[in-house]
């Protein structure tokens, strides 16, 4: 159902009705303070200013008068944050419910200095009491009464008629009560409240009919005010603690991490949903590892479909991944790269078999010569590297890890970039060569050396990382390449 702006003021005005009822009552509670019956002598020069004064009245229309201007403001003037405003109603009109009477308490204090000023004498300090007294029960009543009608009313009818399918927070400025202001609001409602109007009933009686009301009767006012607090207390806990553990276990699924479990038991609905969310999360995890197994298949059957039309690189996808895995797992120790994710690493040696595939685009009298290329023939050859990328773009363009897509696409691209700039396609040089494509160079010339093609023998293993380390600052990555020869004794065994 669309959301017009008569909807929204429709529903505006209802809740600013509701705002101004929770002021009324406001104002009714608190008077049985300062009747004749609870006063003393202290304040009557204050009360009688009050009473004196003409312009002292119309301060009181400001418990209505400032609540309504702000709740028009904050509903009618933001259209570009139009449905977050709708959805906070009940919320911010709460909390504006209570400006007014901030308001009013501010002018009372110049009222307080003026009254001073014509000759009336009261006691200050009483005077002051008495209002932040008033104060703190009119604001405490217009918001507890107000936030608990409009929330009622927003949660069960409003957003279920106008939000049907849910997401509130892609509206940007959408507010979230927590269980703990929940709970206070329902503290404050049911028993602080109820407490502190009672002690005032108490106080009327005993001052208007002489009843004598010793000090058991306030003592069992604390007691049950302490009871209410622990209560308060123990109801947040045993709400707001399970839930924070879900809404930490779920903002790690939406992270994609489907194997840590929710540390929570307990028999009730809580504990149940807690089960239902973990079962949930092994069935993704499940599925999910089904579907990277399926996708790996795919790439490697690619992989393997390439090789198969190249007779002079047998074998090469699979030691080149290995050698990725082997160089991958040292990285991890060395203080320059540990601190690097574990999932850039996972990722670039699931992208190693893709390294290559650009070279499905080109022709089988090239990819098949048993020789040597002509300067033609490796001009043509080289342009795998760019047609690579394109190809693992598109194959990837249904993934939703953009970490391993960009990975792929960089490890294709840019395998055979080198540190002085003079490799291709794009003849970038240094750092500007991903971190993953100078990973993936060292691991491809190095198989290339140690391995047997139709136009050459292999090199031994010395020869192989002679080479390779004559041209660290050149070829490779200086610093990398030496850690590249670390994993020396890893790679014979691997060639072995």
């Amino acid at each position: 159902m669309t959301l017009s702006g008569k909807i929204i003021f429709s529903i505006a005005t209802l809740y600013g009705v509701i705002v101004a009822a929770g002021n009324v009552i406001g104002v009714v509670i608190p008077n049985i303070f300062t009747s004749n019956d609870l006063t003393n002598g202290e304040i009557d020069g204050w009360l009688n200013f009050l009473h004196n004064s003409p312009t002292s009245n119309w301060t009181q229309y400001l418990a209505f008068a400032v609540p309504s201007i702000l709740c028009t403001l904050y509903a009618f003037l933001p259209k570009e944050k139009r449905f977050s405003h709708f959805i906070n109603l009940p919320i911010a009109y709460s909390t504006i419910g209570i400006s007014g009477w901030i308001s009013y308490f501010i002018l009372e204090l110049f009222y307080i200095r003026f009254a001073i000023s014509q000759g009336y004498v009261f006691n200050v300090a009483d005077v002051l009491k008495t209002s932040i007294l008033n104060l703190v029960l009119e604001a405490t009543v217009t918001f507890s009464l107000s936030f608990f009608i409009t929330e009622t009313i927003h949660r069960k009818y409003i957003l279920p008629k106008y939000f049907s399918e849910g997401n509130l927070s892609q509206y940007t400025g959408t507010k979230y009560p927590k269980v703990r202001f929940l709970f206070i609001v329902n503290y404050v409602s049911v028993t602080l409240f109820p407490v502190i109007f009672l002690s005032t009933l108490i106080l009327s009686l005993q001052k208007r009919f002489g009843i004598s009301i010793d000090r058991k009767s306030f003592h069992i006012l604390i007691v049950i005010l302490v009871i209410g607090i622990a209560i308060s207390v123990l109801l947040n806990t045993y709400f707001s603690k399970p839930l924070e553990k879900i809404k930490g276990r779920i903002e790690k699924i939406k992270e994609g991490d489907y194997t840590s479990k929710i540390n929570f038991v307990a028999n009730d609905s809580f504990g149940e949903l807690a089960d239902t969310l973990n079962d949930m999360t092994e069935s993704i995890e499940s599925k999910t590892k089904k579907i990277f197994e399926i996708q790996n298949s795919i790439i490697e059957g690619m992989a393997a479909m390439v090789e198969s039309r190249d007779n002079s690189t047998g074998g090469h996808i699979k030691r080149t991944s290995s050698c990725v895995k082997i160089f991958a797992e040292h990285l991890k120790t060395v203080s320059e790269y540990k601190d690097i994710p574990e999932s850039f690493y996972n990722a670039v040696i699931k992208a190693a078999p893709m390294h290559d595939l650009g070279k499905i685009a080109v022709d089988d009298a090239i990819l098949r010569k048993p020789g040597k290329f002509t300067d033609e023939e490796y001009e043509k050859m080289k342009a795998h590297s760019a047609e690579g990328a394109r190809i693992v773009e598109n194959v990837l363009s249904s993934v939703e890890d953009l970490e391993f897509k960009k990975i792929a696409i960089n490890v294709a691209h840019y395998h055979h970039e080198k540190w002085n700039g003079q490799g291709y396609p794009e003849k970038i040089s240094r750092t500007d060569i991903p971190l993953e494509a100078r990973i993936m160079a060292l691991a491809d010339v190095f198989d290339a050396l140690v391995s047997k093609r139709c136009y050459k023998d292999n090199f031994s293993f010395d020869k192989a990382f002679q080479i390779i380390e004559e041209d660290l600052g050149t070829h490779f990555d200086p610093a990398l390449g030496l850690e590249f020869i670390k994993c020396r004794s890893e790679l014979e065994k691997l060639y072995s």
